[in-house]
């Protein structure tokens, strides 16, 4: 199964590196594939709804037909990493083609998006730079690899 990683923007140092490592990592587990897409010049808040616009259209132009849509959004749902596993092993039970997961620029997920997504998750209650969240991401697609497969890296309930 396919996984998509949809962010707004790029990886900048110092975060650079350990996000390739956790990629890296992941792509171990599942067919990971990242594609940035271009942020919007964030400005002043009459462009906040263009932005967020052009940001939604490069993100939905790239998830292919059926695959699961995850919202990852301050306000979505918390979960654990066991249920993260969970899902993604569920999808993939189900033959799924793939899932993707959006992460939003300096405004957050367009309307659009959230619409569009199967599911709206919150990686944390606290507000994450774009780049701390993919890190975040990453690990987690990591640790959802070693989990289903048993491996001793998740020491967690």
């Amino acid at each position: 199964m396919k996984i998509l990683v949809l962010p707004v923007g790029h990886v900048r140092a110092p975060l650079d590196a350990p996000v390739e490592e956790y990629e890296k990592r992941a792509a171990r587990y599942w067919r990971l594939e990242v594609f940035p897409v271009e942020a919007g010049a964030p400005g002043r808040a009459a462009a906040r709804e263009r932005v967020m616009t052009a940001e939604a259209e490069r993100i939905l132009a790239r998830i292919p037909e059926g695959f699961t849509l995850v919202a990852l959004t301050r306000d979505g749902k918390a979960v654990g990493s066991r249920d993260f596993a969970t899902l993604l092993e569920s999808e993939a039970v189900r033959s799924s083609p793939g899932v993707a997961f959006a992460l939003g620029g300096a405004f957050g997920l367009s309307p659009r998006v959230l619409d569009r997504a199967r599911h709206r998750w919150s990686l944390s209650a606290l507000t994450l730079p774009h780049e701390m969240a993919r890190l975040v991401l990453a690990e987690q697609l990591y640790r959802a690899g070693t989990i289903l497969r048993g491996e001793p890296y998740h020491k967690g309930a």
